[in-house]
């Protein structure tokens, strides 16, 4: 099986279009502990097959490492954990949003477009003078993630194909 990865960016802040907003839908950085970091992005992740879904604590150690300045956002509904937001900060004012997702719980509820629109206005708030905020998809993610990431005002700069 054949998937395909698109890359999408956003250059200035003024192309955010921002989706609806959802009452009680926070953004908050998760500072110092990361523990629950795993557990959310395995459960966002499972139904996509995401690797985050089956590493072992050996490989969530390295997938932090990897990046120092790696940042983690929790998504919020009423206080309680509804999805993960988390960054990579590249040279050039770049921000990946690396990672972006809502648990299953909260998918199919008209949560995405707020959380998405959260997610970018940190992205340019995360360091002075940020170029550009981008991030990567595949067709095996949520089928409404590409058409939510081009309806907040992303743009498409790259895909590839390869095997499932």
């Amino acid at each position: 099986m054949t998937k395909i990865v698109t890359y999408v960016e956003m250059t200035d802040p003024s192309q955010l279009v921002p989706g609806a907003p959802v009452p009680g839908l926070s953004l908050v950085a998760v500072d110092g502990d990361l523990s629950l970091v795993p557990d959310l992005m395995a459960r966002i992740g499972a139904p996509y097959q995401w690797r985050s879904a089956r590493r072992g604590p050996q490989e969530w150690q390295a997938w932090f490492a990897e990046h120092p300045d790696r940042t983690c956002w929790l998504l919020t509904l009423a206080d309680e954990p509804a999805g993960m937001v988390c960054y990579d900060l590249h040279p050039g004012a770049d921000v990946e949003i690396r990672t972006f997702g809502l648990l299953p719980e909260f998918t199919g509820k008209g949560f995405g477009g707020h959380a998405l629109t959260l997610a970018i206005r940190q992205g340019w708030k995360l360091v002075p003078g940020v170029r550009r905020v981008w991030l990567h998809t595949s067709s095996a993610d949520n089928s409404n993630a590409l058409p939510n990431y081009h309806r907040r005002g992303f743009h498409t700069f790259k895909t590839e194909e390869g095997d499932c």
